[in-house]
């Protein structure tokens, strides 16, 4: 099987990468990266010594796409993946449709071309953040939480799954996800090649290039070790917003799965993520590590460094998904546990104490 990874060089796409070559032999795997993100140069020589085909270009490139060989699947793990993206300085909100949403009408085009699979890595970003924000969370513990016996359209104390609100407002980069999600069905049904709509929770892992506003374990893993300025944001300082977890390379089984599987009809929207058992709130993350690093510098210490008024667009309270649809149809679960994760994180920090400075853009 020959496959197209865009991406493929930044932390997701070359996780998912090495666990796809472990799982299964005689993939051919063609790497396209722009190279945008600091940090992701340091994936070219790893990948290539894999027997990877790495080609730096970008997938607004029309002319770049159509030159590449024909592939049977492409894997669009390609995206500016802030949810600030387009609003703050670092892009503006064209660039951000042109990489996030024009880029996948790109590679849209070329599986119709090629009849090849399509599979999209969306996000947990994609659900309504007024819907997001209703939800009759309470604070308990260091965390905010769903009660038990609580359920509404779409969700539950297990997450949010695929039947939740979409409506706007999701933020720029989160619509520009969604319209990727709804132009990749549509293109599916009407030129007859299979695709596949998978919404991931937050990735996280040893090695991921990340910032406060996107790759936030590895952010705050790295930052306390280093003694770096943390602080809580938004609802009161409390740092009681939770997030679940997964390991991209928990994505592969599944993957090859939906790809095996061709054009049978069955459901092409899927939530993969963490869940409920694997999700922590910032205060609990930041407990942890300082009970495995050591205590927070004391001009670091979020607890005692945030401002309560500190507001930031987009966030919310509570953002677990339910997988139990992949469960259902796949037979899938997470299988990298939260702490395995925050261990590897952590030992990475330890290996690399100027990682933020080399990734930072």
């Amino acid at each position: 099987m020959k496959i197209l990874v865009t991406g493929g060089c930044g932390f997701a796409g070359s996780e998912v990468i090495r666990a796809l070559l472990e799982c299964r032999e005689g993939l051919e795997i063609v790497v396209v990266d722009n190279l945008s993100r600091r940090g992701s140069e340091g994936n070219i020589e790893p990948l290539r010594s894999l027997g990877c085909d790495v080609r730096a270009g970008d997938v607004r490139d029309r002319a770049f796409l159509e030159a590449l060989p024909r592939m049977d699947w492409i894997l669009d793990a390609a995206a500016n993946p802030s949810v600030l993206a387009g609003i703050d300085t670092a892009s503006t909100s064209r660039d951000l449709v042109d990489q996030n949403l024009y880029a996948t009408v790109n590679l849209l085009e070329l599986c119709k071309t090629w009849s090849a699979s399509f599979t999209l890595l969306s996000t947990s970003r994609v659900y309504s953040i007024p819907a997001l924000c209703a939800l009759p969370v309470v604070k308990t513990d260091g965390r905010f939480a769903l009660p038990g016996g609580t359920s509404g359209v779409g969700w539950s104390p297990a997450g949010v799954n695929e039947d939740f609100s979409t409506a706007p407002p999701l933020s720029l980069y989160g619509s520009t996800k969604r319209c990727s999600e709804l132009l990749a069905l549509e293109y599916g049904q009407a030129f007859g090649f299979p695709v596949w709509i998978n919404r991931c929770g937050v990735l996280a892992g040893a090695g991921q290039f990340g910032k406060a506003d996107q790759g936030i374990f590895s952010y705050w893993i790295h930052s306390w070790r280093a003694g770096r300025p943390l602080r809580y944001i938004g609802f009161g300082a409390s740092g009681c917003q939770v997030r679940d977890c997964l390991h991209p390379r928990d994505l592969v089984d599944v993957l090859l799965a939906q790809v095996d599987w061709g054009t049978a009809s069955v459901e092409r929207v899927l939530n993969l993520a963490g869940g409920a058992a694997y999700s922590i709130s910032l205060k609990e993350l930041s407990a942890w590590c300082a009970s495995h690093i050591g205590p927070a510098q004391p001009d670091a210490d979020p607890a005692s460094c945030s401002d309560p008024a500190l507001e930031r667009p987009f966030d919310i309270p509570w953002a677990v998904l339910d997988c139990g649809r992949a469960e259902k149809i796949w037979g899938w679960k997470p299988s990298t546990p939260i702490v395995q994760v925050l261990e590897e994180i952590a030992a990475h920090a330890a290996a690399h104490p100027d990682w933020l400075d080399r990734v930072a853009n």
